[in-house]
């Protein structure tokens, strides 16, 4: 009798081990997937509906590619640093020491092929007056 309770317990062990292993592999969300799961290449950088990934266009350290690892971390054109998302998943930030603060961008679309976001930025030239920005990429 008390071996026939030890391997119910240890079957049922197993089972609930198993069982709670599937479960953080289901707890990454479809957003993580899709953003992790490709490399990047970006495809239009725009400020203000202009081209601005030119030689000395405010976006041009954004061209290029962009990957977002599992872990948190990632380059993003010429950048290196970390990103995150917001508690809903809505908005992508981005951290790198070589931006004076944090880049934070709502997502427009995200999905295995492609990913366009869009961002306000202070005009330089008038503090007044945002820069409309987005960038958009596709799957590699």
């Amino acid at each position: 009798m008390a071996m026939r309770n030890l391997l119910f317990l240890t079957v049922l062990t197993s089972f609930v081990f198993i069982i709670s292993c599937d479960k953080d592999e289901d707890d990454v969300s479809e957003r993580v997937k899709y953003l992790t799961g490709s490399e990047w290449e970006s495809d239009s950088l725009l400020v203000n509906g202009m081209d601005a990934s030119v030689p000395g266009g405010l976006l041009e350290s954004f061209k290029g590619n962009a990957k977002f690892n599992e872990d948190g971390t990632g380059e993003f054109g010429g950048y290196t640093g970390t990103w995150r998302f917001s508690p809903d998943e809505k908005d992508l930030i981005i951290t790198t020491q070589s931006l004076p603060f944090p880049l934070t961008t709502t997502i427009v679309e995200l999905t295995a092929v492609s990913l366009k976001v869009t961002t306000g930025f202070p005009n330089p030239a008038n503090p007044e007056d945002e820069l409309k920005i987005r960038m958009t990429f596709k799957a590699n």
